[in-house]
Order: structure tokens, then C-alpha cells, then sequence
């Protein structure tokens, strides 16, 4: 790992600009009026190639708590991508109460250390190539999750025939469904095998195959197997990203196949994602936004999703806020 370091009489030559050296990285800061700007010497490789920067609490002749504050935003940034996935540049500005170029000089400083993913119109959680444990997932954004659920439980009627992939988000739809009746569902996850068990008329049948310690989800070929035997009336599908181009993508090959064989098993396709999803990254295609009919959500898209739900005639159902649900109350975060 090199460093570089710039003179003191550079330095002067800029009355707005002061050189301070730290075991960190190049770094800059700028208030709301862009009254400073500070560089932090010291360049460090970052992941993807590009060399990173990070701040310091130690501004000689600079206001340090307005410094404190441009830092703090950017490690809320950071923190509020991690739990939400994708956010506007106007979503962020309006939190913290900054100008959208501000947002912007944020977002393309964060990205150059690697710590978000820049996209046109916001910023969304760097590249990653494994899933949150499930017992967290279980957490995360349930408040919304329920909401999803019920909004999709209101569009399969009494006596259809449907499939529930892996997922948290689906599991709350079983719940949802437990007042249903007549309902013959097909599903390789033992969580919504269980919760389905708790009403008096629904027909499960369980895909066998390799059960997953982690989250009771079922995969491998005798799943697939089994999946495409069958030709339902719904298919509800989670989904662990939507990329801005409209693509789904999830971390488990093995569950991915079992969940294409699902969209292709289905009259009409549910696909249920709490906003978190949006510009999330995964690891594996599992198809596009093309093979499903609607999308159940919680708030609405970014521009460029819905730009393709437009251009293939995907519908939007949003949920609306519950006054039941306190999202204060409750963590936020990934499926």
C-alpha cells in the first residue's frame, strides 16, 4: 500500500484549502455552501481498483463542527443504504436537509472508497456476494413485509391453486392466507408449509429435495422436479434485489433455478419486495421484471425501475402505511 503526499506550499497557494495528514486517505468534504474542503492525505487501495478516502475529526483552521457534521452524514448515508438499499438523491437531500448537489458530492465520494454503489439519481449498497442471515431477515422490514402480504392476499381468491418460493416476505404472505379458503398451494420452503398447516382447508404439497439449515428452504433437482409438474393459477415470489434495469437477482443458484421453474409454472406471477430491494445487489440472475405481472411493494420504485415496468407492462400495488404498524418501532433492512 503507497502514499502520496502533496507540499505545504501547495496548501497555501489555496487560502480555502488546508493539506492534513492522517493514516487514511484522500478525502473530500464540503459543507452545505461549500464554505471548506478539506483533503486527507494518505491514497489507500479500495476495493473494484479505485483508491478510497475517509474523514478525520482533526480540521487545523477549519470550522470542525461543520466538518463533524459532512462526516457524520456520509457515515448516515452509508448506514441508511446498508438497511434500505437504493435511495433517491432527493430522499437523501431532504432528510438531511442539504442541497442535492451536496448529496451528490457524498454519494460520488462514497462510491470512490467503495462503501455504496453510485446509480444515476441516488445510491444503492456495494457489490456483495452473500444474503443477511435469516434470522435477521426475519426482522428487517416487517412492518413492511405484513403490509406486502395482506395487499397480495387480497388479490388470490378462495379456492386458486398457487406456488410460495423461499423468503421471509412470503412467508408473511402464508400468514396472510391462513384465512383463505379452499386454497391448494405448492412450496419448497418449510416455514410457509408450517404456517399454512394453521388453517382448517389448505392443501400443501411440500417439494422435497435439500432441505437448507439456515431457513428451511428446499432446492436441488428432485425440487425442480416436482415444480414442473405443476401449472398454477399464481406463483408469489420474493426476490433478494431488483437491479435499476429491471433484472432479479438472488445469492443461491440452487434456489434461483427452483424459482425460474416457479415463474414458469404460473399463469400470473406475484412478485413481493419491500422497497429495501431496489438497486440491491446479488450474485445470480434469476430472470427480469418481464416475467412477472405485478409487483407488490411498499413504496414506490425509483425512476428507473419503473421506467421498465412501464415499457412491459408490469402493474405497481403500494402499500399503504398502517396505522397498526409503528416502522419506528422496527428495524429496517434486507430480505
Amino acid at each position: 500500500m503507497g502514499s502520496r503526499f502533496r507540499s505545504g506550499v501547495e496548501a497555501a497557494s489555496h487560502p480555502r484549502r488546508e493539506w492534513i495528514w492522517r493514516e487514511s486517505a484522500w478525502n473530500d468534504v464540503r459543507t452545505k455552501d461549500d464554505r471548506f474542503s478539506i483533503t486527507v492525505a494518505a491514497e489507500v487501495a479500495r476495493p473494484g481498483g479505485r483508491s478510497g478516502t475517509e474523514g478525520t475529526d482533526r480540521l487545523k483552521g477549519l470550522d470542525n463542527s461543520a466538518a463533524s457534521v459532512a462526516l457524520q452524514r456520509r457515515e448516515s448515508i452509508v448506514d441508511l443504504v446498508a438497511q434500505r438499499g437504493f435511495l433517491s438523491v432527493e430522499s437523501l437531500a431532504e432528510r438531511f436537509g442539504v442541497t442535492p448537489q451536496t448529496i451528490r458530492r457524498d454519494v460520488n465520494a462514497l462510491y470512490d472508497q467503495g462503501r455504496v454503489n453510485r446509480y444515476h439519481g441516488g445510491a444503492g449498497p456495494p457489490m456483495g456476494g452473500s444474503n443477511v442471515g435469516y434470522s435477521a431477515r426475519q426482522v428487517l422490514q416487517h412492518s413492511a413485509k405484513r403490509r406486502i402480504a395482506r395487499m397480495v392476499a387480497r388479490h388470490i381468491p378462495h379456492g386458486a391453486s398457487l406456488i410460495l418460493n423461499i423468503g421471509t416476505t412470503t412467508e408473511e404472505v402464508a400468514r396472510a392466507l391462513v384465512g383463505h379458503h379452499g386454497l391448494r398451494v405448492v412450496t419448497n420452503n418449510l416455514n410457509v408449509a408450517t404456517v399454512l398447516m394453521q388453517g382448517d382447508d389448505c392443501e400443501i404439497i411440500l417439494a422435497g429435495g435439500l432441505v437448507r439449515n439456515g431457513d428451511g428452504g428446499v432446492v436441488g433437482e428432485a425440487t425442480l422436479d416436482l415444480i414442473r409438474q405443476f401449472r398454477v393459477d399464481f406463483a408469489v415470489v420474493g426476490i433478494s434485489g431488483i437491479d435499476g434495469d429491471g433484472t432479479l437477482l438472488d445469492y443461491d443458484y440452487r434456489e434461483v433455478r427452483v424459482s425460474q421453474a416457479i415463474l414458469a409454472s404460473a399463469r400470473r406471477v406475484f412478485l413481493a419486495a419491500d422497497h429495501s430491494k431496489f438497486g440491491r445487489p446479488a450474485m445470480v440472475r434469476m430472470g427480469s421484471l418481464a416475467d412477472v405481472h405485478a409487483l407488490f411493494t411498499d413504496e414506490a420504485p425509483p425512476e428507473s425501475i419503473l421506467r421498465v415496468m412501464t415499457e412491459v407492462g408490469v402493474e405497481l400495488h403500494v402499500a399503504e402505511q398502517d396505522p397498526k404498524d409503528d416502522p419506528k418501532a422496527e428495524p429496517n433492512g434486507a430480505d
